[in-house]
């Protein structure tokens, strides 16, 4: 009953529903490996890259000209992903099929947005879904393939058929809580923490649209962030620990609590309040309000179910000052975190039973590659 109720009121997909749906609403496409288990997360799908990447021109919305005339148009070479796969030069774009394939029921939408360690790897990445006219995003009933356009922003990286950049969630209705939803929850179960100390409610602060405002956190560490190197060697994303930090970011230290972005440069941050997600709901942290300033802060933003339950765990943001330099300083607010329903509790919590890496108990922590 409880798991009816949630879905009438709208609610996001748990593990379980996804395994269902394999097979029927989540297909692998022709010549694509099977679905693997270890491709589902408590509330999301991670997608893989398919064989092939196609370098364009320019980007471009999929609403009006199917994806392949585009490709006809605007490609200017390939690169086999097979094998060892290839390597994405800096500031290029390129267009990868996914080897995952929708076909969903009438009541069902989904939502894509980039992996941890893809935002953290600098990799701009959205998903193309023919005939609709936003990215990251599917109409209710969709049945099609789904295109991944891919920008490496900071390295050059290398890439192969398989690998996982971005995640699917699947939701019926409108899951988001509400702002007197949120704060009821947060009177129950705080949910932001000052080390091991539950922040009160007069503590934080909640905006209009059911989001915490939360904040930047520079001060007690050290280096308090790091900013991409330029002009580095290749990256290769799928191998685990194998490059130094230093020969790709170098350190930032914050003087007074505050320090300077350069523009155009990508850095790392941690938030300065320690959070947790509960077991039946997840969370997204939303783009930056353009009135705190001209910079983009965040490129993965899903917090599956459980994030920091066991041990309430900072966030990571993924920061990059667009056109002139922005000073930050510690406990400035700088991102926004929304909350939404899951249908119940899902099988495993984040970082459970995983094969791979997590970012479990993460600080200020950058991704799989580096060491």
């Amino acid at each position: 009953m409880e798991r009816a109720r949630s879905l009438t009121s709208g609610a996001i997909l748990v593990d379980r529903d996804l395994r269902a749906l394999l097979g029927g609403a989540l297909l692998a496409g022709d010549g694509a490996p099977a679905i693997d288990d270890a491709q589902i997360e408590p509330a999301s799908v991670d997608l893989r890259l398919g064989p092939v990447a196609h370098r364009v021109r320019a980007g471009f919305p999929p609403e009006q000209v199917p994806v392949e005339d585009r490709l006809a148009e605007l490609s200017t070479s390939t690169l086999s992903l097979e094998g060892e796969g290839a390597v994405l030069e800096r500031g290029l774009i390129h267009l990868v099929p996914l080897e995952e394939v929708l076909a969903l029921p009438a009541d069902v939408h989904g939502r894509f947005n980039p992996r941890s360690s893809t935002g953290r790897c600098d990799l701009f990445t959205r998903v193309l879904v023919p005939g609709h006219p936003r990215f990251d995003e599917t109409p209710r009933g969709y049945a099609g393939r789904l295109w991944l356009e891919i920008a490496p922003l900071s390295f050059p990286v290398r890439l192969k058929r398989g690998d996982r950049l971005c995640q699917l969630r699947l939701q019926r209705g409108s899951a988001a809580l509400t702002t007197e939803e949120l704060r009821g929850r947060y009177a129950a179960t705080p949910l932001c923490f000052d080390g091991e100390r539950p922040l009160g409610l007069d503590e934080v602060r909640f905006d209009d649209d059911g989001a915490l405002e939360l904040r930047i956190g520079l001060e007690g560490r050290d280096p308090c962030g790091w900013r991409a190197a330029q002009n580095t060697e290749v990256l290769t994303f799928a191998a685990e620990g194998a490059h130094e930090t230093l020969d790709f970011w170098e350190p930032i230290r914050a003087q007074a609590g505050h320090c300077i972005l350069d523009p155009g440069r990508f850095h790392i941050f941690a938030s300065k309040e320690r959070i947790r997600v509960p077991p039946d709901l997840a969370a997204e942290m939303l783009p930056i309000d353009v009135g705190i300033g001209e910079l983009r802060n965040n490129y993965a933003g899903f917090f599956d179910n459980g994030f920091g339950w066991g041990a309430p765990t900072p966030a990571v943001l993924e920061v990059r000052a667009h056109d002139l330099p922005f000073l930050i300083e510690d406990g400035q607010v700088f991102f926004r975190l929304r909350f939404f329903r899951t249908n119940g509790r899902p099988e495993e919590l984040y970082g459970e039973g995983r094969r791979g890496g997590s970012y479990r108990g993460q600080d200020l922590t950058l991704a799989r590659p580096f060491r």
